[in-house]
């Protein structure tokens, strides 16, 4: 996605290997603009998957799945990092690895939000090496939900994640593909979108 891509190229910060700063319009400020474009993106991509529901993990996932989910016409639901005091239906739950905070959080969804009906489309800002993404699915795969697709806002290409999903039998989609990250600059695959 051409405005994703020029977005990372003029705002995105190289941190060192591996680490690419984008908070001033995905993880920390949010572009509303952007977002709705990505949003606009992903549904006409997957337009045609019969999504009912859009799922991501909080936080900076959230934005660009709303729009997604407001384009499509679905419900959003996002799994949460730590459990609310008002949770108290059954929980669909798994663990997840967080490599760039070096913790393991436990991720949940209520139930009876998901179900077997449901075909889902996975949203997440970043695909690095596929743990979150691997995790929305399990608790999806608990719910009987079909996954659709998965939708990545940008993908660190020289990791693994891709791969590991698409041996699970997923489709990946990613909107600003990085070949590599260093000397401060971004190298960029081709996009899938």
């Amino acid at each position: 996605m051409k405005e994703l891509v020029e977005r990372i190229q003029k705002d995105g910060r190289v941190l060192g290997e591996g680490v690419l700063k984008v908070d001033s319009f995905v993880t920390h400020q949010v572009d509303p603009v952007l977002m709705e474009q990505i949003g606009q993106r992903f549904a006409e991509v997957f337009k045609d998957q019969g999504i009912t529901k859009v799922v991501t993990i909080e936080a900076s996932g959230i934005a660009p799945a709303l729009f997604v989910a407001q384009t499509l016409n679905v419900p959003m639901i996002f799994a949460r990092k730590a459990k609310s005091l008002t949770m108290d239906e059954e929980l669909l739950t798994t663990s997840v690895y967080s490599f760039t905070k070096q913790v393991t959080s436990t991720i949940s969804i209520s139930r009876k939000f998901l179900s077997a009906e449901d075909k889902v489309l996975i949203i997440d800002d970043f695909l690095a090496n596929g743990q979150a993404a691997k995790g929305l699915v399990e608790l999806c795969r608990q719910a009987g939900a079909g996954v659709e697709g998965i939708g990545i806002l940008i993908e660190k290409s020289f990791q693994d994640g891709r791969q590991l999903l698409e041996e699970m039998g997923l489709k990946v989609v990613s909107l600003a593909r990085i070949a590599a990250l260093s000397n401060g600059q971004v190298e960029f695959l081709e996009e899938d979108a």
